[in-house]
């Protein structure tokens, strides 16, 4: 079976930024052991795999980090509904429905824009995870967790920016990934900034991460109290995000931009 495979940065309005993700369209589901093979053999961030259902608006959506399956991903599904709309499998004036380990989540085609739906997941206060408590010294203005991350809030920009990742630590915390953020610096054009290290999942650093926004997206909504906000995440690739809480879900903008296609044997 040949499966259509595309390579699409997403959060990113050019090549070579934002987070890569690789998208396959099979017309039959693949098994778990197929799918996380090709996403260790490909070895970026998260490979997504759709599958058509019987209505054109709706697909099935897995994703697979090269280590495990993962239940959430926002930067794959904007990849997912960009390679959609680029092969012509849809038109781009319907929205998206994905079906997913999280639920349905929906995108939407606004302009070259992909605006996501996703739900919010909010910070539930806690105490500083033991492993990470030498981190920050001084500069920890909140903490907690979610169910995927441990939250971490600093008191400025810079100290996000220049953080020296102990992924040794942040394994440690038994969290899924570690979400460091932080309002942004005046006049940046952003309203807050944020890097997410993932090393029980396979991944360092992460580019750009979609599903951070429904925890950071919510949390600075509240603190800054106003809405739209803009999020950018300081990975090296770099990546903006557009993001507005509301309710309980969380709607999630960005650019992609394909890089490559090709199929997979």
């Amino acid at each position: 079976m040949t499966i259509p495979v595309s390579w699409v940065d997403a959060f990113s309005d050019v090549a070579f930024g934002g987070n890569p993700a690789a998208v396959c369209l099979h017309g039959e589901p693949l098994d778990a052991a197929r799918m996380q093979s090709i996403a260790f053999e490909l070895g970026i961030a998260e490979t997504a795999y759709l599958t058509p259902t019987d209505d054109p608006a709706t697909f099935d959506l897995r994703w697979f980090s090269p280590a495990t399956e993962i239940d959430l991903c926002g930067h794959a599904t904007l990849a997912a509904a960009h390679a959609l709309r680029e092969w012509g499998v849809v038109d781009g004036t319907a929205p998206l429905t994905f079906r997913t380990r999280s639920g349905p989540l929906g995108a939407v085609f606004e302009g070259e824009r992909i605006a996501l739906d996703f739900p919010a997941d909010p910070v539930t206060p806690g105490p500083m995870p033991d492993p990470l408590k030498g981190e920050w010294p001084g500069a920890v203005i909140d903490a907690g967790h979610t169910s995927f991350f441990a939250f971490v809030a600093l008191s400025s920009a810079e100290a996000v920016r220049a953080y020296e990742p102990d992924l040794a630590a942040i394994a440690a915390t038994g969290a899924k990934a570690l979400l460091l953020t932080a309002a942004a610096e005046p006049g940046s054009g952003s309203d807050y900034v944020l890097r997410v290290f993932a090393p029980n999942v396979g991944i360092d650093e992460d580019p750009a991460t979609g599903s951070a926004q429904c925890t950071a997206g919510p949390y600075w909504a509240a603190e800054l109290g106003h809405a739209p906000l803009v999020a950018r995440q300081l990975s090296r690739r770099g990546a903006v995000l557009h993001v507005r809480p509301d309710g309980g879900r969380v709607h999630i903008g960005g650019h992609a931009t394909t890089v490559l296609t090709g199929h997979l044997c």
